[in-house]
């Protein structure tokens, strides 16, 4: 064999990845680099984020549906920053076993979302590994020059809120390690959809660049989340705890067993947006969101002081034994 001939990873991405890396930029993945210019009067808002076979994914979910949650999680970031998509690198660790099978699930469901999002692929790497599968995936979008919206600029007074429901991704993870709810077929496929694929809020990623002051997604919990906003915001909320939206399955399973409101108030991966809007701003805000077809909830107000209180309708203030999910 000639010394030029091509490496089987080099055969691998280009069977697998090269088509969907569609961008003049991304030179067909030909070199060891890519390049992209920003949209004029724009600067760029870079995340990454990885997933772990074993820990935010069961070894057995279809290949598309990994590739897919890899590849929202990230874009769930970029909306919260108000932010434009324009591109992703991806890079793959892969153990012994992963055949061409997977891999063609895998580079089909990259590929549906690439297009659905409008988020190119650019690049990245594969490598063997001998644990689990990894996947990481680093995003890049856009945002008029200085306005890319932070955690740390809420105010006293603002209003909290939050996109979609809050907690069916745990509670679909409770479904998949063998909680025994009474639900109906409906209901547990959701919670179990919500688990699978995130649902990453882009459409309302102007509404938050245009009436937000502070925002970040909801990936780890809703409470411990809100305490890292009001902490670097130097703010305190106060949040009603029956006005965070559940949707109807979550509400089914909580009527059950009293004890899931906790972990759904606190457990990872909602991927929603969590922002706060200036008094002023609140019903423009939910015109825009109407508009782009999102629902958002007011589930409270920052405050001056310290920390994120969750209330309920007694008045006594719930107090988590874990706030949010970690790693570490």
């Amino acid at each position: 064999m000639s010394s030029d001939s091509p490496s089987g990873e080099d055969k691998l991405i280009a069977r697998f990845f090269g088509p969907i890396a569609t961008d003049p930029g991304a030179l067909g993945l030909s070199d060891d680099a890519a390049f992209i210019k920003p949209p004029a009067g724009c600067e760029m808002v870079l995340k990454t984020d990885a997933i772990v076979g074993g820990i935010h994914f069961f070894t057995e979910d279809p290949a598309a549906a990994v590739a897919q949650k890899a590849l929202r999680v990230n874009l769930s970031d970029l909306a919260a920053k108000g932010a434009r998509p324009l591109g992703f690198l991806v890079s793959l660790a892969l153990p012994k076993g992963v055949d061409e099978t997977w891999l063609t699930g895998f580079a089909s469901g990259l590929r549906e979302d690439a297009a659905t999002y409008k988020c190119p692929l650019f690049g990245g790497d594969t490598v063997r590994s001998p644990g689990p599968i990894m996947v990481s995936v680093a995003t890049f979008g856009s945002v008029p020059d200085g306005r890319m919206v932070r955690r740390s600029t809420a105010k006293p007074g603002d209003h909290v809120f939050v996109s979609g429901s809050i907690g069916d991704a745990v509670l679909g993870l409770g479904l998949r390690n063998g909680a025994s709810w009474s639900l109906d077929d409906k209901q547990r496929e959701h919670l179990l959809s919500r688990y699978l694929l995130p649902r990453p809020r882009n459409a309302l990623a102007q509404a938050v660049l245009d009436y937000a002051s502070a925002s970040m997604d909801v990936s780890d919990g809703l409470a411990g989340d809100l305490a890292k906003l009001c902490r670097v915001s130097k703010v305190s909320a106060d949040i009603e705890v029956a006005r965070v939206p559940l949707s109807d399955a979550a509400k089914v399973v909580i009527a059950q067993d009293a004890a899931q409101l906790e972990p759904a108030l606190s457990g990872g991966d909602d991927y929603e947006i969590l922002c706060t809007v200036p008094p002023a701003n609140v019903d423009r805000f939910r015109v825009a969101a109407m508009a782009a077809k999102t629902a958002v909830t007011d589930i409270g107000t920052i405050a001056q002081g310290e920390g994120a209180r969750f209330c309920r309708a007694d008045g006594t203030t719930l107090n988590f034994k874990r706030a949010s999910f970690s790693h570490f």
